[in-house]
This record gives structure tokens, sequence and C-alpha cells, in this order.
């Protein structure tokens, strides 16, 4: 690799971190290129040259918190047995990560849930798309759980993600904006709570 291409592609990954930082503390919707050439020192138009436009950064944004999203979440997980360990797995880190500080945390997602909810556009349509794959994997982790016997086979799939979604919205929301310190506490207490209603009568820890 030439020292011009390496130059160029340390410079995008800039940006995207950069605007990932951005979305993470303000917003998806509030990334701009202008905003974006301050904080790094180069010029509006080379950070457009880069990315192309600002759909195409949020685009991008999105798809690196996809990454990041996978890589704390999902991946690890999948070193556990199906069933309740995994999908347990996947929640308690999903909640550490909305506990904590910095720009892994929080989530897109939902913030733009929340930013968006009665707007239309593409940006929109994207936010919704990514939900919607995550809440499809988390339908597959219980439908799983049901499969191996873990949670009772009357579980509605649609239903328990729906519930483990309201509890992470009320989380983020106390966590965050609260900054209410027993909100780990009080969430790890929810779930345990939560998923002790679908358990199956045979399933043992």
């Amino acid at each position: 690799m030439d020292t011009l291409t390496s130059k160029s592609e340390a410079t995008y990954s800039a940006i995207i971190q950069a605007a990932y930082e951005m979305a993470a503390a303000e917003g998806i919707g509030k990334v701009s290129l202008g905003e974006i050439s301050k904080r790094l020192g180069i010029s509006k138009s080379g950070v457009f040259s880069r990315v192309g436009s600002l759909e195409a950064l949020q685009e991008a944004v999105l798809n690196e918190y996809d990454r990041r999203f996978a890589q704390d979440i999902f991946m690890p997980s999948l070193k556990l047995p199906q069933g309740l360990p995994r999908l347990t797995a996947q929640i308690q880190a999903w909640i550490r990560r909305c506990c904590e500080t910095g720009p892994r945390t929080g989530c897109l997602y939902t913030a733009g849930a929340f930013e968006f909810d009665d707007l239309s556009g593409p940006l929109r349509d994207r936010i919704e798309q990514g939900v919607l794959r995550w809440r499809a994997s988390l339908r597959k982790t219980v439908l799983q759980a049901v499969e191996v016997g873990h949670l009772r086979p009357d579980t509605d799939p649609e239903q328990l993600v729906f519930e483990i979604y309201c509890l992470i919205v009320g989380l983020l929301h106390d966590a965050r904006f609260m900054r209410d310190p027993s909100t780990l506490k009080r969430i790890s207490v929810a779930y345990g709570r939560l998923i002790s209603t679908y358990k199956s009568f045979t399933y043992q820890e």
C-alpha cells in the first residue's frame, strides 16, 4: 500500500470515528460535514471528497455502530450454548454497554428512534432497518431457547422481544438521562423477574 493511499484511509477512518463520537453524544441527526471538518482540522471539501455526502457519512456511522454492537454484544455470546445462556449473555452485555460511558456505549438506534419517530426519509428508514435486524436476531435467540427447552413452548417470541426492548428503553432513560447509579441493579432485577415468567418448569441453570 503506498503512502498516499494509507494516509487517505487513515483520514477516512478518522472522519468516521469523529462522526461516530458526535452521533453518540448528540444524535445521528446532529452529525454535519462542517462540524467534522472543524474537529479534525481539515477542509469541509476534504471531508466531502472522502465520504461523498452527509447521508453517506450517516450510513457509514450506523454501519460502524452495527459492527461494534455485533462485536460487543452478539459475537461473544456465540461461545455459549444455545438457549438461555446465550440470550442472557446478550442482554447482560447490552445492559452493561448502555450503563457505561464513552463512544462505544449508548444506543444510536434507540436515540435515533426518538429523534426521528415523527419524521420520514432515508435516515429514519435506515434506523428502522437496524432496529428490525437486531430484533430479528434477538427473536432467533429466543426461538432457540424455546427449541432447547429453556423457555416454555407457549412463549410468544415477539412479545418477549418487545418486553426486553421496553426494559432497555427504561434503562437508557434512567442510566443516561436520570444518571441514577442504582439503574444497573434495578435492570438486572427486572430482567431476572421477566425471564423467570418465561422459563420452562424443567429448566435448571
